[in-house]
């Protein structure tokens, strides 16, 4: 188990960073499952896309959603600092198949622990400096592009055309520029993606921080 709310007067944060479908989804969960769901909050960094309203759906789809200037990341990094002082914050909600921020909100309350999930978590100097832990899914690239494509076919409403056209000018371009030189920044790298060893050693370090 882990300390109630506040341990040692903080959250602790722990970023879960990887390449798209790397499995780093699966991964948080299961760290939140192992610890105490009631306990530990969920972030995801791709909640925090920069709001697109003032665009047309065609350029909107034409926007790489995989450079971190698509992100609102100082709003998160604004977030975690509240978190940390024992204040809940309004989460934004993202409709991927529109690329559009809606107009409701995710309100999370502070936790003892708080997961935070992206591929670019790692990426940026200010959000690294907020975390207690960093945590870097590798998983080989066709494995990764298998995911992607049928989450975004299933969940997102694309094409496979579309998916595969977006894998070739953003998504691996931005990986190799960004996503997979962050991952020097992890405190602990799993191979292979998801692993219940690994887990299992991710829980361990949390643990350790929160006690400490």
């Amino acid at each position: 188990m882990i300390p109630r709310w506040p341990p040692s007067g903080r959250s602790v944060i722990v970023g879960v960073a990887g390449g798209s479908g790397s499995g780093k989804t699966t991964v948080a969960q299961a760290i939140i499952d192992a610890l105490n769901p009631d306990q530990v909050g969920w972030l995801a960094h791709d909640a925090y896309y920069k709001d697109l309203a003032d665009r047309p759906f065609e350029e909107r789809i034409k926007v790489n959603f995989d450079h971190p200037d698509s992100l609102e990341t100082e709003l998160l990094i604004k977030h975690l600092s509240a978190l940390r002082s024992g204040e809940p914050v309004e989460i934004p909600v993202y409709d991927f198949a529109e690329h559009l921020r809606t107009a409701a909100v995710s309100v999370l309350e502070p936790k003892p622990v708080v997961v935070l999930e992206g591929i670019l978590v790692l990426s940026d100097r200010l959000l690294r400096e907020q975390m207690d832990l960093k945590i870097f899914v590798d998983t080989e690239s066709d494995v990764r592009l298998m995911r992607r494509l049928r989450r975004d076919v299933a969940d997102r409403g694309r094409t496979v055309e579309t998916v595969l056209d977006q894998w070739e000018t953003m998504v691996r371009p931005m990986h190799l520029q960004f996503v997979e030189p962050s991952k020097r920044y992890a405190d602990l790298i799993l191979p292979d993606g998801y692993s219940e060893a690994g887990v299992g050693t991710v829980v361990r370090m949390i643990r350790d921080v929160a006690s400490g």
